[in-house]
This record gives C-alpha cells, structure tokens and sequence, in this order.
C-alpha cells in the first residue's frame, strides 16, 4: 500500500505562484507514476501532470509551460510547482500514485486563485 499526504494548497492572486507537495510511505522508485490531478466543483477530475519512476513527465494542455512537477527522491515526495496562475486553475488538487497496479489518492489540498 501507498499512503499520500499532500499539503502547499491555499489562497493566491492570479498571477501569482503555489508549490505543492505529495510526501508517499515508500520510495517512490517503487511507484509506476505519481500524478497530480485535479477537480473544480461541477467538472470532472483531471490530469494536471505526472512522473513516471524513469522521471517521465506528462501535463495537461492547459497547464503546460505554467506548471512544473518534480521529485525529491531521498524525501519520497513529489512536487507541483505552479507559476502564472488563473482563476480557472482553482479546484481541489490530488496526488495520485499507481502501485501494483492500484490507484492510491490522498486527501486533497485547495487551491483557489481570485483578487
């Protein structure tokens, strides 16, 4: 099993920049991929970014060019670097992770970009 917990979620401007975190219970050498998904009220959850264990990265159009994920291997925890935000980025943020072919969630953390 893999337990997550997230945190780096809160209240920015647009514009302005959020680092999140996803700290797993094993290396996270032994986890296929880690992602970052997300989920606005009334819209289905989505893809942000994901890191394979090779170090592969995939992002979400919308994202791309805005939003960086990265991993500290020693501290088994993966990061979402997120620059230039909009409002429309604000929802609920997950760190996902497949291990042995199960889907491991954490709690969620918010993220809300307004004025």
């Amino acid at each position: 099993q893999v337990q997550l917990v997230e945190s780096g979620g809160g209240l920015v401007q647009p514009g302005g920049s959020l680092r999140l975190s996803c700290a797993a219970s094993r290396s996270i050498f032994s986890i296929s991929s880690m992602g970052w998904y997300r989920q606005a009220p009334g819209k289905q959850r989505e893809l942000v970014a994901s890191m394979t264990s090779v170090g592969d990265t995939n992002y979400a159009d919308s994202v791309n060019g805005r939003f960086t994920i990265s991993r500290d291997v020693g501290m088994n925890t993966v990061y979402l670097q997120m620059n230039s935000l909009r409002p429309e980025d604000t929802a609920v943020y997950y760190c996902r992770a497949v291990f042995a072919s199960t889907y491991y969630w954490g709690q969620g953390t918010q993220v809300t970009v307004s004025s």
